[in-house]
Formats: structure tokens, sequence, C-alpha cells
């Protein structure tokens, strides 16, 4: 291995480091928590070498941002892939979006509502938001009949964000999830609305 390639994987590693750390600080403690500071002690690094992997907190979220959506799209294809049908695979796909969210509250909001520098919905859209945002559309494309499927992908994306945030955030009772998400279903596939 040459020695410019043993100081990439060097810096590489050091990146993910400071990504894992920042992940589980918030995760832990909130966003708030997360600092340079914070995390140079976190992964035994000078606040200098964080400053060298990114320009500050906001890139150190996008970054932790990028890696949520790869999780995420890794997540929504297994469960969308798992399915015997297209009414199926919207439905376990909807289940593993809004578990995601659920289980992983500060990640989730690195994705959705901390300052990143991400372009959403344009052709400089990151690979791993994009691949993210094409497990939707392929599973509301049979539902899409003379719809754009991007469009209805959009929109079936933003319906589940919204129950997620309101569900977690304590704005809609728990209890009725399930029925909220066979609603949100039944309005795209046409299936009766009863809870699974």
């Amino acid at each position: 291995m040459s020695i410019q390639a043993r100081k990439e994987r060097d810096r590489a590693q050091r990146e993910k480091l400071i990504i894992t750390a920042a992940r589980e600080l918030a995760e832990a403690e909130g966003w708030d928590a997360v600092t340079t500071r914070r995390l140079a002690e976190r992964v035994e690094y000078s606040q200098p070498v964080l400053y060298s992997h990114f320009k500050g907190k906001d890139a150190i979220t996008t970054a932790v941002a990028l890696e949520g959506f790869a999780d995420m799209a890794a997540e929504l294809r297994a469960a969308r892939t798992a399915a015997g049908d297209p009414a199926d695979a919207l439905a376990r796909l909807s289940a593993a979006y809004v578990a995601f969210a659920d289980q992983r509250p500060a990640l989730y909001d690195a994705m959705f509502s901390r300052k990143v520098n991400l372009p959403f919905a344009t052709p400089q859209t990151p690979a791993a938001l994009r691949a993210a945002f094409d497990e939707f559309v392929e599973a509301v494309s049979p539902h899409a009949y003379d719809t754009d499927a991007a469009l209805l992908a959009e929109t079936f994306w933003a319906a589940l964000h919204g129950l997620a945030m309101l569900m977690r955030d304590g704005r809609i009772p728990r209890e009725h999830h399930d029925l909220r998400l066979a609603l949100l279903l039944a309005s795209f596939t046409h299936r009766p609305a009863s809870p699974t």
C-alpha cells in the first residue's frame, strides 16, 4: 500500500470515527450536546483535527444525515423487496420508515430537521438520499396509474414524515398509529382501511 493510499485510508477512518461519535452523542444526549469540543474528547483528537475533516458542526451533521439516508435506503429496500405484492410492499416500506424515525430520533432529526447542506430533489442530490427516495418511487409506482410516480412518492413520503413526527412529538396519540397508517395506505392502494 502506498503512503498516499494509507493516508487516505486513515483519513476516511478518522471521518467515520467522528461521524459515529456524533451519532452516538446525539442519540444519547441530543444534538445540543454535539459540540466539536465534546467530539474531540470522544474521538481523542484535537479540535483542529476535527476541523481538518469538517468545517464545523453543520458539516458533521450533514455527514451524519448522509449516512442516515444510506441506512434508511437499505432498510426500506429490505422491507419493500420482502413483500409478496405491491400493496404489501408499500405497507412494509411504511412500517420500516416509521420504525426508523421512531428508533433513531436524533439521526432522523439530522436527516430532516437540522441544518444540513444537502440538495433535495435536484440533479445534485447525493446518491444516498436518491436511493432512499427511489425506494419510495418503487413502492408507489404500481399504485400511480396516471399520476407521476415521483410526485406521488414525494406526497407519500411527506405524509409518512408528518405521521412519524406528530406521533413522536406527542401531537397525535400513538395508540391510533396502526389505523392512521392503514388509512394512508388505503388512500394510495385503494385497500380497505383496517390495520393489520
